[in-house]
């Protein structure tokens, strides 16, 4: 017959082995879950089903992912699929429209649609898409269904979801695909860069205020590359220059304003964290680009059709290592994998500002 010493000591055994299980599975990554806002340039899957040419679910998309063509639009991982990796996760976050069970949503999910904006309307020429007002209310029902996993406790749902990492990156398109295209949209005929800028971030405040309503502690708010430098840019003229000038001038209104937005949202919002990733600064010039291998910058690597993606199953370039640009718009997996290092592990506060996001993961606020 056991004694009250044997069944203390098993009863400590039983909880030790609990609480180390649930230390390595906490372990694992560095943040508890990882949301993910964007556009094409995060997307992994949420335009597959949706009526519009924007998607990405064909090779040769994919033809350098394990799993091959899944909506990514480039050849392998996305930036945020390898910052997921630097944090730690073992697999990708999955896409919103895939995920079903609430248990799978627990460790993040990401709600990226090609062709949306932070503007309802833009990329709408070319059929739906996900912008980033229907990501947050996409992301206000997963933050119900995590609270049914977590048994509707509200102050452990909202502790948990407060650890959690997001990634916010949109606005390329409010540009590309609204304010550069005439034909569809008045804004470049109501606005000024500066205007069109001001206006931009003065929503894109209310939307990141609205997460934060949902739980968001730490939050990368990702820049706008240098959309003047895509093949698809270069190819309407440059008037001599390397790139499209007044795209690029555009965008660095938006970005300067960004910046600025994050040291408002830092002086007023306390308890919270945010970011701002400079993915144009990243981007550099061409000398930059070479010693870090991607000599071609201004070439796409697959041949694209009418509207700048992959020819479905035509064959790409044998180089994209040294690829900027896999179709007209989307970096290759080897410019992301540059990108998303810097922006994890930089100490030029150039780059990421006011610190990387593997110091934003680790900060306890």
């Amino acid at each position: 017959m056991a004694t009250n010493d044997t069944v203390i000591w098993t009863l400590m055994i039983v909880v030790l082995v609990v609480f180390i299980s649930q230390s390595c599975v906490h372990g694992e990554s560095q943040v508890p879950c990882f949301f993910i806002f964007g556009d094409s340039l995060a997307d992994n899957g949420n335009n597959n089903h949706l009526k519009t040419p924007a998607k990405a679910n064909y090779l040769p998309y994919g033809i350098d992912f394990p799993k091959g063509p899944t909506g990514r639009f480039t050849n392998g991982r996305t930036f945020v699929d390898i910052i997921a990796e630097l944090l730690g996760f073992e697999n990708p976050i999955p896409c919103f429209a895939t995920t079903r069970r609430p248990k799978d949503m627990v460790r993040g999910l990401n709600y990226a649609s090609g062709s949306a904006g932070l503007r309802d309307e833009t990329g709408t020429h070319m059929g739906a898409n996900v912008n980033l007002n229907k990501q947050l209310l996409n992301h206000k029902a997963t933050v119900k269904h995590i609270a049914s996993v977590m048994g509707h406790k509200q102050s452990s749902n909202k502790h948990y979801l407060n650890k959690c990492l997001y990634s916010v990156g949109m606005g390329s398109n409010d540009y590309m695909n609204n304010y550069f295209q005439p034909k569809f949209y008045p804004t470049s005929t109501k606005y000024t860069p500066e205007q069109y800028a001001t206006l931009l971030i003065k929503q894109y405040s209310r939307q990141i205020k609205t997460l934060y309503m949902y739980g968001a502690r730490k939050v990368a708010l990702v820049g706008l590359g240098q959309v003047g430098c895509a093949p698809y840019s270069i190819s309407t003229g440059t008037n001599g220059s390397a790139c499209v000038d007044k795209m690029n001038d555009a965008v660095q209104f938006f970005n300067e304003k960004l910046k600025s937005l994050v040291d408002q949202l830092n002086t007023n919002l306390t308890d919270a964290k945010f970011i701002y990733v400079n993915t144009y600064g990243m981007s550099g010039s061409s000398a930059d680009r070479t010693t870090t291998g991607l000599k071609v910058s201004d070439v796409n690597c697959c041949p694209v059709n009418e509207i700048g993606q992959c020819v479905p199953s035509a064959a790409p370039c044998k180089n994209r290592s040294e690829h900027m640009f896999w179709d007209l718009f989307h970096p290759t997996e080897m410019a992301n994998l540059v990108t998303a290092r810097r922006a994890y592990n930089s100490s030029n506060p150039s780059d990421t500002y006011p610190m990387n996001i593997g110091h934003l993961a680790k900060l306890r606020l």
